[in-house]
């Protein structure tokens, strides 16, 4: 089988699930199981509106509606009234790290905002705690690496997001990895909150933000220009701005793209008319994310197999997108560069049993 016949046909879903991946685009809040979103509303007499465990999961799951961005988001006001206890964080925390371990996420980047978790008294520092404790829970259980991404909400305040800022600075290399920017980016641009960003650049840590999703290319390069993003989470509409596209493709920025998000909220028509194959042809570092796995009811492996059946992608080129996920961590190169060296083995020797008389890792360069 040669390569073109490879991109022809499709890759097995098991295949794809037993490769180690990334998830680097991942919103605690929007990852519970459903199960759980019911079993803690029980346990702590919060009355969601469902009269059983099926209707609360139908209330979550967008399914396939095609809503607003707002109206996505809506969602999360159930998930929010669960999560205000520590209890409650650590166990959605290690639940999200177990359930993506379960599928060969080898590194999980989980972002959330602690100002939407004070509702019961907890402090912010209280809030990132109890999820570091699940996440390092599961890690010690489990073969998965993670990392906190702690988020800033454009339609909150630039000062709460310069507190976050703060908060971010205070659990530097404590398992806070980076700061991001979430939330509605109409009417809310990015370079009102530059001051927190300005003090996470100053301080040596990652960031990164939304943008390009519900609004358009000039969000993108706001976040870029004004905000030092060495990521950019979605980036659906950035092929409205072709210099722009070039910038971000030199300077190698990865876009955390989400493929059912972007069609559930209308970033992109169809998976057909998704730009993310002309990102990836054209050689930006595309990563492929879940976005928020209760919601949209994915996992990255059910992501990938999407891309791959709608794109007609080939084993190589599925190799090289798991790879720029594994690139774009935001984790020590020293550290990245053995984690590579060890997944990329591990890659290639799964595609070689999968592909005994095709897989040609020499291909990969040409």
């Amino acid at each position: 089988m040669h390569q073109s016949e490879q991109a022809e046909t499709a890759i097995p879903f098991e295949l794809i699930k037993s490769l180690p991946k990334t998830d680097l685009h991942c919103h605690l809040d929007g990852s519970l199981r459903p199960s759980t979103v019911w079993e803690l509303a029980r346990d702590q007499h919060i009355d969601l509106g469902a009269k059983d465990p099926d209707e609360l999961r139908r209330m979550l799951q967008i399914g396939e509606a095609r809503v607003t961005l707002p109206e996505y988001l809506e969602r999360f006001h159930i998930t929010l009234r669960v999560l205000q206890t520590k209890e409650a964080l650590r166990r959605a925390a290690f639940e999200l790290a177990e359930d993506a371990a379960a599928e060969n996420i080898r590194y999980l980047e989980v972002r959330y905002s602690p100002i939407l978790h004070r509702e019961q008294g907890l402090d912010m520092p209280e809030i990132v705690d109890a999820v570091l404790d699940g996440l390092r829970e599961a890690e010690s259980r489990l073969p998965i690496r993670t990392g906190v991404i702690l988020c800033g909400i454009r339609h909150i305040s630039p000062d709460m997001s310069y507190r976050l800022a703060e908060l971010t600075l205070e659990y530097k290399n404590r398992g806070v990895v980076a700061f991001d920017l979430a939330g509605a980016e109409k009417d809310f641009p990015a370079k009102h909150h530059r001051e927190a960003f300005y003090l996470i650049l100053n301080n040596n840590i990652n960031c990164t933000a939304h943008a390009g999703e519900a609004f358009g290319a000039a969000s993108i390069g706001q976040a870029v220009h004004y905000c030092g993003a060495h990521r950019i989470g979605h980036g659906t509409l950035l092929r409205e701005d072709p210099d722009l596209l070039r910038y971000v493709n030199d300077h190698r920025i990865p876009l955390e793209m989400c493929l059912t998000s972007n069609i559930q909220t209308g970033a992109s028509a169809s998976f057909e008319e998704h730009p993310f194959k002309l990102y990836h042809d054209l050689g930006l570092r595309v990563t492929i994310n879940t976005d928020n796995r209760l919601m949209s009811n994915t996992t990255v492996s059910r992501e990938l197999f999407i891309a791959c059946k709608v794109f007609g992608l080939s084993v190589y080129d599925l190799r090289n997108i798991i790879i720029n996920g594994f690139k774009s961590a935001f984790i020590r190169f020293d550290e990245k560069r053995g984690l590579l060296r060890s997944v990329l083995a591990e890659i290639d020797g799964l595609l070689r049993d999968a592909y005994p008389d095709s897989y040609d890792v020499e291909k990969i360069y040409l």
